[in-house]
């Protein structure tokens, strides 16, 4: 079957606060080829060069930045960080990690690449796949996911609530337009926010981060979030997000970090660029004030007590309005 082609579409608003593009970075989890292998088809597809040795993480540096491919195995990283490679003793960590692709996962993490730059990007994802590479269906475990971190176009608290507003309404829809694994439903990675703060979130106009980033680490102190604001909230205000969690794993940047999309990278018909196309629907209502405000009291009214929203009335209310905005 032929591999899908599918152009990647521009968002609402292209350009960041500095009259920049805006850029967007994508992390892809998948199994089935080696860390060597993967390492080569990123260097062949997007004119790419890396080290000799290869044991858990390289680097690779391409045309379009450089490329992270790793084993997503901490153990590993961590020995491999404090080897000597090339010496004899460490052959065994380069046979661990040879047999770590049947195991556990092996991530392209991308630069932030200009969002009018990415085509390559979907040569890449149909090179892997040529290649061997596995995706979510393969395994009832791992549950692997594409990650898209988009840089938002300002970081004043009316921009990140107008963003966060959209994606609250939307997040329900987008859980069955992405068509998500179960398995990854049932994992605690990709987690929903619950009504209580979407209702919080509708209901306040933000004019301060301050009282943003209080609300959301109230009520989410977990990086477990389908839309994980923790980067974004760290670089804006680290101390603050810092003393509620303390996580390693939180990185600082101007992104947002989009856990939602399957990585089903072995489907002939999946693409990279239809994930990418469902985030910039939050794009495109977060960019469209009278439909936040008309969306927002719609849910609000349809609150029953103790039920709720009707889960289902709401997908189909919000297909609705992609459907009349196409």
């Amino acid at each position: 079957m032929k591999p899908s082609q599918t152009n990647f579409t521009l968002p609402s608003e292209c350009h960041n606060a500095s009259g920049h593009m805006r850029t967007v970075g994508f992390e892809l989890e998948f199994s089935g080829i080696a860390l060597r292998h993967a390492v080569k088809v990123v260097c062949d597809c997007l004119n790419g060069s890396a080290p000799d040795e290869i044991v858990a993480e390289v680097n690779v540096k391409t045309d379009l930045g450089d490329f992270n491919v790793e084993v997503d195995w901490d153990f590993l990283k961590r020995t491999a960080a404090h080897a000597e490679l090339g010496d004899s003793s460490t052959e065994w960590l380069k046979h661990l990690s040879e047999a770590a692709a049947l195991l556990v996962p092996i991530e392209v993490v991308c630069p932030p690449i200009a969002i009018d730059q990415i085509q390559p990007l979907d040569a890449l994802v149909n090179d892997l796949r040529s290649a061997g590479a596995m995706g979510t269906q393969e395994s009832l475990i791992a549950a692997y996911g594409v990650h898209i971190n988009t840089e938002l176009p300002a970081l004043d608290a009316k921009t990140i609530s107008r963003y966060l507003r959209a994606f609250v309404l939307l997040q329900w829809w987008l859980v069955e337009a992405h068509h998500v694994d179960i398995a990854r439903r049932a994992s605690p990675y990709i987690n929903l926010f619950d009504e209580s703060y979407v209702n919080l979130v509708l209901s306040r106009d933000y004019t301060h981060t301050d009282d943003l980033i209080d609300d959301y680490l109230q009520h989410n102190p977990t990086r477990n979030r389908a839309l994980d604001m923790l980067p974004l909230f760290a670089l804006i205000d680290e101390a603050r997000v810092r003393s509620k969690i303390d996580d390693s794993k939180i990185k600082a940047r101007p992104t947002f970090h989009y856990r939602l999309p399957n990585c089903s990278i072995d489907d002939p018909q999946w693409s990279l660029a239809k994930s990418w196309s469902l985030w910039c629907e939050v794009e495109r209502l977060a960019n469209d004030d009278s439909s936040l405000d008309l969306l927002a009291n719609e849910f609000r009214e349809l609150s029953r007590p103790v039920l709720g929203v009707s889960r289902t009335t709401w997908v189909e209310r919000m297909a609705q309005w992609i459907n009349d905005h196409a």
